[in-house]
């Protein structure tokens, strides 16, 4: 993951999941509306995400790295590591493949 830790360096706060689709939608110049569609979802669910009011499942973040074409590993173990930071668990997570 050190392409993770990269990018929290130089944002400045830990990637989340809602930030991490935030950052790939507007690297790519896309609307909320344009990003929704191609992820299968509403705009507003969408919107929810990135701001942090709603949280994905694993399979959901799966979901969503096969139609954007990114890492599975990294989408669930950043989806993970939400879940746990959110019960306030010090806690690091590390996913493999099987």
């Amino acid at each position: 993951m050190k392409t993770t830790k990269k990018l929290e360096k130089l944002m400045g706060e830990t990637l989340s999941f809602g930030l991490l689709l935030r950052s790939i939608r507007q690297g790519e110049e896309m609307t909320q509306a344009e990003f929704s569609k191609i992820l299968g979802v509403s705009t507003q669910y969408l919107c929810d995400i990135e701001n942090e009011r709603r949280f994905v499942s694993p399979k959901v973040a799966a979901t969503f790295a096969k139609k954007t074409g990114y890492s599975e590993k990294n989408f669930v173990s950043i989806c993970l590591q939400d879940l746990i930071d959110r019960e306030g668990l010090n806690l690091t997570i590390h996913v493999d493949a099987a």
